[in-house]
């Protein structure tokens, strides 16, 4: 057995231990030694805290054009979100990820999980505070994790937790058991994104600092496929995301480039169904992993710096890079279908989507977001999107408008939210927005109902 193995083996049996009570008394500080809220002795100060959503005009500066922008934004309910409240996490570091569950129903809790240093947390939101379920910290006190996501055991229904950062090792978390149940080695470097198959819950995709993506069946522990090398990321891949059907997957990285990849080829499809049957005992043998060199679709021209961030929005995908810009585009024509895509499959390499161009719709603008590493969340039904900055503030878009253009927004501040935002997590309807930012705080907004919107 090789050093990293045991090493792994090691920390298996040690496994990954639930905080002690003394550690959860401690994990969340703030002023009162609860969720801090707005009260102060200054009444304006205070009613001004309470909800700050600022309407900025990002391209006009003119206190005209400001008003208007202000009075319009107010008139959108769905752009109303109030701070119930934030707290500081104990460990001292950045909190780089966040995710809420959307596999659970709208009628259940909000359940959502911070990554930050080597601990993994997951809270309840209550009514008027945040209950703490569980914390996890990673034996190894060198590991800060920078991302994490949620599935559900095919089985059982129980809530999947997976969650990787520098060390390069996916760990995935059984809450109901409250251990970790799996972990998986074979990136060569850091993991920087975690996301689950839409259709398949036992399908994870990781993306790394060695420049590849994997696929994972985490049920029967085989790696399925790796997406790179040939024509594949020339440096960090910094995001990925699979389209509602689970059928491409787009990623992006510090090479500045988008690339698409297909899931439903004939090769990833039969090394899918062999992930579940194949016994590597039995066979005699390692499982035979997909090498995918070729994307089906690959450009630089979306953005001239790191993407750090992309999404697929319906056909059409979002991404960010570290212009202040989120730019809405679609591989292709604007007038191409997926019936003409998929009659290109037969044709070279250099006829695949229309020679790899592409047709940008729309450019979103928002300010001070000049860093990378900073990553925009949308909810469940692709309705509203969220994005903090370098300066404590969270842009909040009401993407439910009948044509690019209408699109307006929010800005979300308060004085003591001063440090930069890495990523925003929305709930499945939206109402709840979680934030975490670099001095290890969490933030929590949430909508004011229909009953109280003018």
């Amino acid at each position: 057995m090789s050093t990293v193995e045991s090493r792994e083996a090691s920390k298996k049996s040690r496994n990954y231990h639930e905080a002690s009570d003394e550690d959860i008394d401690n994990l969340m500080e703030s002023d009162n030694g609860h969720m801090s809220t707005d009260d102060t002795s200054d009444p304006d100060q205070s009613s001004n805290c309470a909800s700050s959503v600022e309407d900025v005009c990002v391209e006009d500066d003119k206190k005209t054009n400001k008003r208007k922008k202000k009075s319009k934004n107010k008139n959108n309910p769905k752009l109303n979100y109030k701070c119930i409240g934030y707290w500081r996490e104990n460990h001292g570091h950045p909190i780089f990820g966040v995710s809420v569950n959307h596999h659970l129903s709208d009628k259940d809790p909000v359940v959502f999980a911070t990554v930050g240093y080597n601990r993994v947390t997951i809270y309840e939101v209550m009514r008027d505070s945040n209950k703490l379920l569980q914390c996890y910290a990673d034996p190894d006190t060198d590991e800060n994790f920078y991302t994490c996501a949620w599935s559900w055991d095919s089985d059982t229904g129980r809530p999947v937790l997976a969650a990787g950062g520098c060390r390069g090792i996916i760990r995935v978390f059984s809450p109901a058991s409250m251990n970790c149940i799996r972990h998986f080695v074979g990136h060569g470097n850091a993991i920087n994104e975690l996301k689950f198959h839409p259709k398949d819950p036992n399908l994870l995709l990781s993306v790394s600092k060695d420049h590849a993506l994997r696929l994972w069946n985490v049920k029967t522990e085989h790696n399925i496929a790796v997406f790179g090398g040939v024509e594949g990321h020339r440096d960090e891949v910094l995001s990925a995301d699979f389209n509602m059907d689970g059928t491409k997957i787009i990623s992006c990285g510090m090479d500045h480039s988008l690339k698409m990849w297909r899931m439903d080829t004939d090769s990833i499809q039969t090394a899918i169904k062999l992930s579940y049957t194949h016994v590597t005992l039995k066979a005699k043998k390692v499982f035979p992993t997909e090498l995918c060199h070729f994307p089906d679709f690959s450009t630089r021209d979306i953005h001239r710096n790191y993407v750090d961030c992309c999404k697929w929005f319906g056909d059409f995908v979002l991404s960010k890079s570290c212009e202040n810009t989120i730019v809405c585009w679609k591989p292709g024509l604007v007038n191409q279908n997926q019936t003409e895509t998929k009659s290109l499959e037969s044709e070279p390499e250099s006829l695949k989507l229309t020679e790899n161009k592409v047709t940008i719709i729309h450019k979103i603008g928002f300010k001070d977001c000049e860093i990378w590493f900073v990553r925009f969340s949308l909810d469940k039904h692709q309705r509203v999107l969220a994005l903090g900055n370098q300066v404590g503030r969270t842009y909040v878009w009401d993407l439910e408008v009948a044509e690019p253009a209408l699109i307006n927004y929010s800005v979300l501040s308060h004085p003591k939210c001063t440090s930069a935002i890495r990523q925003t997590s929305l709930s499945r309807t939206g109402d709840t927005l979680i934030c975490v930012c670099d001095d290890g705080t969490v933030w929590r907004w949430d909508r004011e109902p229909p009953s109280l919107r003018k």
